[in-house]
């Protein structure tokens, strides 16, 4: 967890500095770090927090860069990601509710891109297939 945060940090401090190519190569750093460690994170909350937080700077690191299409791809990813772990049977049931709790943070996420920046083909194919899905990031959303 450590080792992911420090990477963060100095992604965010090459952003805020407008250092993007650094930055956006520190963020895919954390991101497979996250990635990694998705399933050995001993704090299910944490382990789900940090690979939104990996998924959505990337997203806003390409807003910037003008490639909304690229950002859409990265909102999609994880809100994807975040479907299929909480249908995953293998997962620990910590990891699962983390997911679905976080989902609804990546499906606002994702309304909040397309209502200001239009839809993508992926975004279009999300969203078509979870609005005939069950509605998970409905249920009990603390």
């Amino acid at each position: 967890m450590e080792h992911w945060k420090r990477t963060i940090e100095r992604a965010n401090r090459f952003f805020m500095q407008g250092e993007l190519v650094d930055a956006r190569e520190a963020y895919l750093q954390a991101l497979a770090l996250a990635q990694v460690l998705f399933e050995r994170w001993a704090n299910a909350d944490e382990a789900v927090a940090a690979c939104v937080i990996s998924h959505h700077n990337l997203a806003d690191l390409h807003l910037r860069l003008n490639q909304p299409e690229e950002s859409a791809e990265y909102l999609c990813a994880i809100h994807q990601r975040l479907l299929q772990a909480m249908q995953d049977p293998r997962l620990p049931q910590a990891l699962r509710e983390a997911a679905l709790r976080q989902s609804s943070k990546t499906y606002v996420e994702l309304l909040s891109f397309i209502s200001e920046h239009g839809e993508y083909p992926r975004t279009h194919r999300l969203l078509h297939v979870d609005a005939a899905a069950p509605a998970p990031h409905h249920h009990g959303v603390h």
